[in-house]
C-alpha cells in the first residue's frame, strides 16, 4: 500500500472522486501545511492557520499505479487557480501535493509536468514536504455519499465525479 496527501480545493470533492476509484483503499479528509497544532474546520476556514484542506489517498499499487492516481488529481480540480476552486476562495483551498520523501517529490514534479500539457494556463500546484496530516472531523469523511442531495454536492461535486467517471472509466469500482 502507498499513500499520497493531495489538496485540490474542497476536500469533499477530491474525497468523492477517489472513493469511486478501484485500488483506492482509503480516502481520508484532513488538514495539512499549517502552523498550528490540531486544527479544526472552523479555524482552518478563517485562513489564519495556514492549513490546506487535503485528502490522504491510500492505494494498492498492484491495482492502480501512482501516475494514474496523480493524473486523476490533476483532472479533478483546477490546478491553475491560486487559492480558489470555483466559489471556494482562501488559502485553505490551495492546490497542493505534500511529499514525505525525495522519491515522492520527484513523482509529484513529473506528474505536474505531465499535467501541464492538458492545461492552457500555468499550473500553480505547490509541492511541499508533509509535516503533519490531521484527520478532519467525522462529518467531513465521505461527505458526498452521506449528503448526495445537498446543494453543494449537486452543483459542485457531481460535475467533478462525472468527469472522473468519463476520464478514468477503466478504474471505477
Amino acid at each position: 500500500m502507498k499513500s499520497f496527501v493531495v489538496g485540490g480545493g474542497c476536500f469533499w470533492c477530491i474525497n468523492a472522486v477517489y472513493r469511486q476509484i478501484k485500488g483506492v483503499t482509503a480516502s481520508i479528509s484532513g488538514y495539512a501545511g499549517g502552523h498550528t497544532e490540531n486544527p479544526d474546520y472552523q479555524s482552518v476556514c478563517t485562513g489564519t492557520t495556514g492549513h490546506y484542506e487535503v485528502v490522504k489517498v491510500e492505494f494498492d499499487e498492484t491495482v492502480i499505479d501512482e501516475d494514474t492516481v496523480l493524473d486523476i488529481f490533476f483532472t479533478s480540480h483546477n490546478p491553475t487557480s491560486w487559492d480558489r476552486q470555483g466559489h471556494d476562495a482562501g488559502s485553505q483551498y490551495r492546490s497542493a501535493l505534500l511529499y514525505t520523501n525525495s522519491d515522492e517529490k520527484e513523482v509529484f514534479e513529473r506528474a505536474k509536468e505531465r499535467a501541464q500539457s492538458i492545461w492552457d494556463e500555468e499550473i500553480v500546484t505547490v509541492i511541499e514536504p508533509l509535516e503533519t496530516f490531521y484527520e478532519a472531523e467525522e462529518y467531513h469523511q465521505d461527505y458526498y455519499a452521506r449528503n448526495p442531495f445537498a446543494g453543494y454536492c449537486q452543483a459542485i461535486i457531481n460535475p467533478k465525479v462525472s468527469a472522473a467517471r468519463r476520464n478514468f472509466a477503466q478504474y471505477l469500482k
